[in-house]
């Protein structure tokens, strides 16, 4: 009987693991089928893909502005409940009032944040582009001058110089006259896209504050939902790593993006201040540059120099070699006191993972790759990492990448490194 039983069991077991082994195959074939079809149908998939992003954009900008203004709502919140608690009994109330307070007050930061923008930049740019356009015919043939009668002299290099300024002038004021006017009529109708763009931008974007001030209300109540779904889903342990996953991503992202902006907005208000000082043309755009651009790391100062030296140049030589040297200086001090003070070790990267990230985000994602390749490259570093530790830990092998750089092999029986013999 029990041999019977042991058979029977057997057979059961060899059935179950038959199943599992075909639904692996059967998910596996699906999959592939399912990789290949996107593949071949990518336009359309692409296309398909793009109309949902588009759709769900101010939903995107409001969860975007929840996660960046959360810290603030949650300070904002403890400091109103701290003093409406003592005058109000009741403290669901007193939560609910220092809640709303706190959301109103965000509300009131990015309108205020915008304003600001607006009424300090704007006029400032509109100014300095203005004036750059009138003035840049004057400024390129006075350059051409300077370069002619500086240091080279009429030597080659003059000539050369002069050469490639005055055709490049040439090209603009024929590609003014012979294709930009007569296309006006198309360039007119881009123009108006560009308009409806804009308009259907703002629009998104007050829908996104609305949507943020929804989020920001019942996010407790969201966390716990989504809490919900990965425990029913999922077994204990792995809803646990799950979550401690998440939490984990939320801090590099957090803290990443929340730091770069305000180490950009440092950045730029400095660049303006040494702009000022130094009086360099066109200040108030320079510095927009030189802000906006340093939040894409490593890169984005020199990034940012580019078209500012360029600005510069055609109007002042010798104010754009104080620029440069400045944004030299402005890099250094912004790489090594500021930036770290502010970001300290958010993500967890070494230099060369910083710089592959970038490279390979801004490769495929373009700007908004470079942006988020380094916090999403770090989640998954800290994943791998993860992954890793708990194989070496369950091997009984140590997890210190130090113990691992001058080691030959492991040894089978005792399962300890073996290293060279230092001779």
């Amino acid at each position: 009987m029990e041999d019977e039983k042991k058979e029977k069991g057997g057979t059961k077991e060899e059935w179950l693991h038959m199943i599992r082994i075909g639904t692996t195959v059967f998910v596996t074939f699906v999959l592939c089928i399912l990789f290949f079809f996107i593949l071949l149908r990518f336009q359309g998939f692409a296309s398909g893909w793009k109309k949902v992003i588009n759709a769900m954009q101010p939903i995107i900008i409001g969860l975007v502005l929840a996660y960046i203004l959360n810290p603030v709502m949650l300070f904002l919140q403890k400091k109103n409940y701290s003093f409406l608690s003592k005058r109000i009994k009741k403290q669901k109330t007193a939560d609910k009032i220092s809640r709303g307070l706190a959301v109103t007050g965000c509300i009131v930061l990015i309108v205020g944040f915008i304003g600001l923008l607006i009424a300090a930049v704007v006029p400032s740019l509109i100014s300095s582009v203005s004036s750059l356009i009138n003035t840049l015919p004057s400024d390129v043939k006075m350059l051409i001058n300077r370069i002619q009668n500086g240091i080279f002299g009429d030597s080659e290099i003059a000539a050369a110089a002069s050469q490639i300024i005055q055709s490049l002038t040439d090209y603009v004021e024929n590609f003014a006259q012979n294709k930009l006017l007569p296309q006006a009529q198309t360039y007119i109708a881009e123009v108006t896209s560009g308009v409806f763009s804009v308009v259907k931008g703002v629009g998104n974007f007050i829908i996104g504050i609305i949507v943020m001030v929804y989020v920001m209300a019942i996010q407790e109540t969201l966390t716990g939902q989504s809490k919900k779904i990965i425990y029913a889903v999922f077994k204990p342990k792995t809803g646990n790593i799950i979550i401690e996953t998440f939490e984990k991503a939320s801090d590099i992202f957090g803290g990443f993006i929340t730091g770069k902006l305000i180490d950009s907005l440092i950045i730029g208000v400095i660049a303006y201040i040494g702009c000022l000082i130094l009086k360099i043309p066109s200040a108030v755009l320079v510095a927009v540059i030189v802000g906006v651009t340093n939040v894409i790391p490593v890169f984005g100062p020199f990034i940012g120099a580019i078209p500012s030296l360029i600005i510069v140049v055609l109007q002042s030589p010798w104010h754009a070699l104080y620029l440069l040297v400045f944004i030299i200086v402005l890099q250094q001090v912004d790489g090594n006191i500021i930036g770290p003070k502010i970001l300290g070790s958010s993500t967890g990267l070494s230099s060369f993972w910083v710089m592959f990230s970038i490279l390979v985000g801004g490769g495929c994602f373009g700007f908004l790759g470079m942006l988020l390749g380094v916090p999403v490259f770090a989640v998954i570093y800290y994943i791998i990492r993860r992954i890793v530790n708990y194989s070496l830990r369950k091997k009984k092998l140590p997890e210190s990448t130090r113990d691992y750089v001058e080691m030959v092999a492991i040894n089978e029986k005792t399962n300890k490194l073996v290293y060279k013999e230092k001779s």
